[in-house]
């Protein structure tokens, strides 16, 4: 049995997930760090994925789905965020593959409404023991295809 993560307001798709920035998150001008934003999108990732099953706990050959490489990472800053506080991420997928996906994300106010910077990331699935690319899961594509992005 698996219990929803806390979700901010709604989005037209995907899902916008709560974060916290904290003081040590700002760099020297009072600004969060771009070093930040990354970990700040695979925080509200790994909370999303958690909630569904997917979770990495310490066993590589155990990991399933978990067991994931980023092949690539795109991300561009709109607007600083030059307060700590309650924040979100926006989370989507693009593409979901055989083996690979890739997910889209925007970093914004807790409702949403202002982005401060957004992104992409491409994700390979990968075998434990061979480190080659295999096939996502049934249960993960079926929990994955909620956030995939409609066609413009």
């Amino acid at each position: 049995m698996t219990t929803e993560a806390p979700i901010a307001p709604a989005v037209s798709y995907g899902r916008l997930m709560p974060v916290t920035v904290h003081f040590d998150d700002l760099d020297a001008l009072g600004m969060l760090h771009n070093a930040r934003y990354p970990l700040l999108v695979e925080r509200a990732w790994t909370e999303f994925w958690q909630v569904h099953g997917v979770r990495f706990e310490g066993d590589w050959a155990g990991a399933g789905d978990a067991c994931n490489v980023v092949k690539e990472l795109l991300i561009g800053y709109e607007a600083p965020v030059t307060r700590t506080g309650s924040y979100a991420v926006h989370l989507w997928l693009d593409r979901l593959g055989t083996t690979g996906l890739t997910y889209g994300f925007r970093f914004c106010s807790a409702d949403g409404a202002t982005t401060y910077a957004r992104g992409a990331r491409v994700l390979v699935r990968i075998d434990a023991a061979t480190l080659r690319p295999t096939p996502w899961s049934d249960a993960f594509r079926a929990g994955a295809r909620a956030l995939v992005r409609p066609a413009d």
